[in-house]
């Protein structure tokens, strides 16, 4: 079931074929509009027992435990919980930032190798899929569809975005969690170049809307290491002014900065129950991925 036979240069087929093995789970209840195999927030016919209630007229008696009316002489009726599809919101940072990248791979094209990744085994387990490109504001925007027709439209989005712009997240956000009103799972792919504490209002406003939030927080090894070692022009991508530096002499302070920064962003992670990965550029995706495939397989329930 792949109808897009176009080369597509963020897509491998072996990876793909590997990681189709662990199936993609919420960590919430979802409300879908078809069977599936994620928990939905009502009751109806699946193998996953739910709880017993007491028989009401009208309720089927083929549900009804007698082995619970002979202990109790009382009429139970045995509840299960219900299947249901998933939607898939791809929240994909496109701000200048995205644009870096020093091991041969920018931020953008990474984040692509994940979101068509996630699209393409969305969509093989009948699951609905939708991509949402974000700077300053809402850029492009596809809602989620689970026909397989519709993922072709999904790869066009990923190839032809192109990072530019300013960081606007929080504000996007906060939008995005009003305008996505039926539960959704909401993989948000950015270097989070944010303020922590305004991230966690987002998140708050996310789990309002009852959405299960994924992060994949995206930094390159030069950001996290710091390793210059001569004079050098550094360039704000986001359009501000460039800063003239001796990295000998900033570097302390540049550790002691980064590493505050994300002490606060995991204390908000963890207070937030977000599922958070943390992934450097040299990085392979698929153990990235698959990590995060088997994290929800072991959550699940």
């Amino acid at each position: 079931m792949f109808p897009d036979r176009r080369p597509r240069s963020f897509l491998d087929s072996q990876v793909l074929s590997r990681l189709a093995a662990v199936p993609l789970f919420s960590r919430r209840p979802m409300q879908g509009s078809v069977s599936g195999r994620h928990p939905s927030p009502h009751r109806g016919s699946s193998v996953e027992f739910a709880e017993y209630r007491k028989y009401v007229p009208g309720d089927d008696l083929r549900r009804l435990d007698w082995r619970a009316f002979g202990r109790s002489d009382r009429y139970y009726v045995k509840e299960f919980e219900a299947d249901t599809n998933l939607r898939c919101c791809i929240v994909l940072d496109t701000s200048g930032s995205m644009d870096f990248g020093s091991t041969g791979i920018t931020k953008i094209e990474y984040a692509r190798k994940l979101a068509g990744s996630l699209g393409y085994l969305a969509i093989q387990q009948g699951d609905a899929i939708g991509v949402s490109c974000v700077a300053k504001g809402i850029v492009r925007s596809l809602p989620p569809k689970r026909n397989p027709a519709h993922l072709m439209n999904f790869f066009d989005i990923l190839e032809q975005s192109r990072p530019h712009g300013e960081t606007q997240l929080v504000s996007v956000l906060h939008e995005l969690s009003e305008t996505i009103r039926q539960r959704a799972l909401i993989v948000i792919l950015s270097d989070m170049f944010v303020e922590p504490d305004l991230l966690r209002g987002c998140f708050r406003h996310l789990h309002f809307r009852k959405h299960d939030i994924a992060v994949f927080h995206l930094l390159d090894p030069q950001e996290l290491g710091f390793t210059f070692r001569r004079p050098m022009r550094f360039l704000d991508m986001e359009g501000g002014p460039s800063v003239f530096a001796e990295p000998n002499d900033i570097a302390d302070r540049y550790h002691k900065a980064l590493q505050t920064y994300l002490d606060d962003l995991r204390s908000v992670v963890l207070e937030s129950a977000i599922d958070y990965h943390r992934v450097s550029l040299d990085e392979n995706y698929e153990q990235v991925l698959m990590r995060f495939l088997v994290g929800r397989t072991r959550g699940k329930g």
